[in-house]
């Protein structure tokens, strides 16, 4: 676990940075002004506003999943372990680790429902949409019973195991208790897409993370490292 106490040379390096802050500013018009916004020991960056950094012991996100409703909490939060592992920890071999188990967890079909909840706000009337995804399925199952939904709503969904499309296949959560969740889309559209976009720039494919499902595969890993 990362120390909340700043170290000498971290309060020296910020010193120097304020330093150059004051020297840079000097020469800037007086409209313009370089801000300092904070100190951070490890920084994860995908594009400009798609990051995550930590400081003080705590990450801080901006555009990625775990900070984003329309996705499912398992996908979430095994997206924040990883992060944790790699940017408290530097430990790249835990973040894979957690992968696994996670991914080994859904397959074998033991996730709770409310950990593969995803979360989508209405935005028109139901007759308006032209593309007919999870959330206009699940909110018209929604009113066959009797419930309101209009702009403005938050349809609240799983993706049941079974045959047709994914939206086909979008039931409401308020009537989701006998369902048996679709494994593979919670892997393949959820949980690889939000590790994948952090682990692939160290090396990992998202074939070699959707492999670390089965126990042969990580051992393998397990052994590398």
């Amino acid at each position: 676990m990362e120390s909340k106490t700043q170290t000498k040379k971290e309060i020296e390096i910020q010193k120097k940075v304020k330093e150059f802050l004051g020297t840079f500013n000097s020469t800037l018009p007086s409209t313009m002004e370089l801000e300092y916004e904070g100190f951070y020991r490890r920084g994860f960056f995908l594009t400009k506003k798609r990051y995550a950094v930590i400081e003080n012991g705590k990450i801080i996100a901006k555009g990625l999943e775990l900070v984003r409703r329309d996705w499912a909490p398992i996908a979430k939060q095994t997206q924040e372990n990883i992060l944790e592992a790699i940017l408290k920890e530097g430990n790249i071999n835990k973040a894979v680790k957690i992968i696994g188990k996670n991914l080994k967890k859904i397959k074998s079909g033991n996730v709770n429902l409310e950990d593969l909840v995803i979360h989508t706000q209405i935005t028109k009337k139901l007759s308006e949409y032209k593309q007919i995804g999870p959330h206009v399925i699940a909110a018209k199952k929604m009113e066959e019973k009797g419930m309101e939904i209009g702009k403005g709503t938050i349809i609240r969904y799983v993706i049941k195991k079974g045959k047709g499309s994914i939206s086909q296949r979008a039931v409401p959560y308020e009537f989701s208790e006998d369902v048996v969740y679709d494994a593979d889309y919670y892997i393949n559209n959820q949980v690889l897409p939000a590790v994948s976009r952090i682990m692939e720039s160290l090396g990992y494919t998202k074939e070699d993370l959707a492999n670390l499902a089965t126990n042969e595969k990580q051992q393998s890993l397990d052994d590398f490292f």
